[in-house]
């Protein structure tokens, strides 16, 4: 089980790469805001990527590492191989976001595009690990990447130690396997989960007792995990969990976008999607809104809305 200790241990090498993000207020919200989509490549996801490479010995740096993502955990392993001067190699799939693409090959990774969904991408992965040899940088479910994006719970502990519940947007698992374990054995605040209703890998790993696949398809990109990881389920099995629409994902956005002057991406809108739909209860809650990456025409799509 992941550990508190285990995230302090990684915090000063992700502090040496990486941004403390601030925590705003939103009056009209009743919530803080822990801004990730200020972060490095756009997302909490560099901070995990930053605590593996970093842990790399010689022969693994020389052999180059290798993961999986529609894109923010993609762009992140780019920047932190790039940092670290190793070679990467990030499996996407055919219709994963032209932005995304366009970032991770700018950090200098190559990208495999053979697979047709996130399914499919995972098998494809499996195969080059076996022709590669390369290094596994997992997107949820290895330890280092976990304890890493742990390090957003430890700011949040810091800059808000009146929060009486963390609302976190949920795709894999990873950031809020992190933060529990950040959060310690008996923490002061709730932990929420938040997932698409379209994408609830986390939820459905729940009720089944084990990871299972799940069929996605949320504007919420980057929650658009086909499966949970196992490290997430052992964390999570107790914990509150709420699902939002797309409707209320869309709320969210534009009330990001035009309130509280974020950029976000959808995935960055979950968690506080949950609280405009009134489906969190919490004096003083803060919400995680991480990715900053988004489409102009998804944006515009998307405000232009009634």
């Amino acid at each position: 089980m992941l550990s508190r200790e285990d995230v302090l241990r990684v915090r000063p090498t992700v502090e040496r790469y990486l941004h403390r993000t601030p925590l705003l207020g939103s009056r009209t919200l009743g919530a803080s805001l822990k801004c990730e989509l200020f972060q490095r490549t756009g997302s909490f996801k560099s901070r995990g990527a930053i605590a593996k490479l970093a842990s790399l010995g010689e022969r693994e740096r020389a052999r180059g590492v290798i993961t999986i993502s529609a894109g923010n955990h993609a762009q992140a392993v780019a920047y932190a191989a790039a940092e670290h001067g190793v070679d990467a190699l990030v499996v996407m799939w055919k219709d994963a976001s032209a932005l995304k693409l366009a970032a991770t090959r700018g950090y200098g990774a190559t990208v495999d595009l053979e697979a047709d969904g996130p399914a499919a991408a995972f098998e494809r992965l499996a195969e080059l690990i076996a022709q590669t040899g390369r290094t596994l940088v997992h997107p949820f479910d290895d330890e280092l990447v976990l304890a890493g994006a742990g390090t957003v719970g430890l700011e949040i502990l810091e800059d808000a130690p009146g929060a009486d519940a963390i609302v976190v947007p949920v795709g894999g698992g990873g950031l809020i396997t992190g933060i529990l374990a950040a959060l310690g054995p008996d923490p002061r605040q709730r932990v929420i989960a938040v997932e698409p209703e379209k994408s609830p890998a986390l939820h459905a790993a729940i009720v089944a007792g084990a990871p299972v696949p799940v069929e996605t398809g949320s504007i919420a990109d980057g929650l658009n995990a086909p499966f949970a990881g196992s490290l997430a389920l052992e964390a999570c099995r107790s914990l509150e969990r709420v699902l939002v629409s797309e409707e209320e994902i869309e709320r969210g956005f534009r009330f990001l976008y035009e309130r509280a002057k974020l950029a976000c991406e959808p995935a960055g809108a979950v968690a506080v999607a949950a609280l405009l739909a009134g489906k969190i209860d919490a004096d003083a809650p803060v919400a995680i809104v991480s990715g900053g990456n988004v489409a102009a025409a998804t944006a515009s799509g998307i405000l232009a809305l009634p």
